[in-house]
């Protein structure tokens, strides 16, 4: 019974637009009410009379709860008529206010609602601190220092990560003095300034263009013992660049280093980093030009980013070039600086350069990823060169990780595109081999082109398979 009106709940929830008037879901959810209350824990998936209950029914009793909230004027009368005391608990109550985060003062009333009209509910820190990040992300600043002093006076402590994360939503408001309001009256909240805190009013300075301000809490934090993080830098490094002001970036670092707090990341890694935050390409491009001629490499996280954001602008010669570069000066990549590498130059037509990056990647220890053979694979298919994709994918079926179902769906469609059908056949029933399902659109792909080359024979069986496959 309780399957049977959960589907009727479904299906109702689904096509309903509004929730005013849909007094038969609500009668439908006073049934399933009464079988949670007799036989069931929603979250241990298991009745008190010993059987099985599926957790879906739960879960779809979340997701309407959550559309009313976000949608209906009179929600409390709403929730009222469902008759829901049964399983309104902490968890219920975090997972609607986490569905409804973009809500501010829909997700107060539901969690005023829920502690009023349940008084076997009683909230914890998690539903506290959930209900906050909303109000702060809506800006209704009132109400969430209203939720704020309702913790005080049950003795919820709020945690650093909370003020951080109210802090930099001030910051991204323009109210800074709010921001610098709350970062002074910690202590009432006994809530210490750790460096997350710190970090949080430094990008809240930073985002006014208040350089100043932000110069003289580093200097505040140092005083009293706090050690910077590599955040700490780069929120520092990032506002400067995003000003143009990479000089004084430059500085900063500089006079860090001499005081003895190094960051943990390299001063021109961070410029770079901070150069390609602001968007600006061709000054990081210089930086790296500048460190690989005096010797100096970039640090592969710091090389990545900037290897994919000169492909986007289509500069993928100079990324390739670059690459070359700064391994001759000692950079060890990783999987993802081959990723972006390969498939770089194999988008350009450097096949031959694809493939010895690729053979470098399996001498530095790496079994290549399908979506590291991937790239030269389509390459060959784009030159119209078959026998040597065909070849080169047997050897990285030998050689490589196993491929997987979205490769075998582009090897099908591009021996299609060539009049290859034969061959897309063969990768059909490879797949189906290795329990990879077929697209039917892949099926449809390579009957129709059997036919058409009069291969009637092969495109019935090829059908036989896609029946058997899919138990049509």
């Amino acid at each position: 019974m309780l399957s049977m009106f959960a589907r009727i709940f479904l299906q109702r929830t689904l096509h309903s637009a509004t929730f005013t008037n849909n007094t038969s879901i609500f009668r439908c959810l006073k049934t399933i009410t009464p079988s949670i209350d007799q036989c069931s824990n929603p979250f241990s998936g298991k009745g008190s009379c010993g059987r099985s209950v599926p957790n879906d029914d739960y879960f779809a009793a979340i997701h309407h709860i959550s559309n009313i909230v976000r949608r209906d004027i009179y929600l409390e009368r709403t929730l009222n008529k469902m008759h829901i005391s049964s399983i309104v608990n902490s968890e219920l109550v975090y997972r609607v206010l986490r569905s409804c985060c973009q809500h501010g003062i829909e997700s107060f009333r539901f969690f005023n609602w829920a502690r009023t009209q349940h008084p076997q509910y009683d909230p914890t820190t998690v539903e506290f601190e959930e209900l906050l990040k909303t109000l702060a992300r809506t800006a209704h600043w009132e109400t969430m220092w209203k939720v704020v002093q309702q913790m005080k006076a049950q003795n919820n402590p709020i945690s650093p990560s909370i003020v951080s994360f109210i802090i930099e939503h001030y910051g991204k408001r323009g109210l800074i003095d709010q921001a610098v309001e709350l970062f002074n009256r910690l202590k009432n909240f006994d809530c210490p300034q750790t460096t997350v805190v710190y970090n949080s009013m430094l990008f809240a300075l930073c985002e006014v263009k208040n350089f100043q301000g932000a110069y003289a809490l580093i200097r505040r934090m140092i005083r009293k013992g706090t050690v910077p993080d590599k955040q700490t830098y780069s929120i520092l490094v990032n506002g400067w660049c995003s000003a143009g002001k990479m000089r004084e970036a430059q500085e900063f670092l500089e006079e860090m280093s001499r005081k003895g707090f190094n960051p943990p990341v390299r001063g021109r890694d961070l410029l770079i980093d901070g150069l390609l935050n602001a968007g600006y390409l061709e000054s990081a491009k210089g930086l790296v030009r500048k460190m690989t001629k005096e010797g100096f490499v970039p640090d592969v996280g710091t090389f990545n980013s900037l290897a994919e954001a000169v492909c986007k602008t289509g500069e993928i010669d100079f990324c390739i070039d670059l690459f070359n570069d700064v391994c001759r000066s000692g950079l060890c990549p990783d999987i993802e600086t081959y990723k972006i590498v390969i498939a770089a130059a194999s988008k350009v037509g450097r096949i031959d350069e694809a493939f010895q990056i690729l053979h470098r990647s399996i001498e530095d220890g790496h079994c290549p990823f399908p979506s590291l053979y991937a790239p030269i694979l389509k390459a060959f298919f784009r030159r119209g060169q078959f026998d040597d994709a065909f070849s080169f994918f047997s050897d990285m079926k030998l050689k490589g990780h196993p491929p997987n179902r979205p490769l075998y769906t582009m090897l099908i469609k591009m021996c299609a595109r060539g009049g290859r059908f034969v061959e897309a056949a063969n990768y059909l029933v490879e797949m189906t081999e290795l329990n990879l399902l077929p697209m039917s659109r892949s099926f449809d792909m390579v009957t129709d082109g059997l036919k058409n080359c009069g291969k009637h024979d092969l495109a019935k069986r090829i059908e036989q398979l896609e029946i058997s496959v899919k138990g049509i």
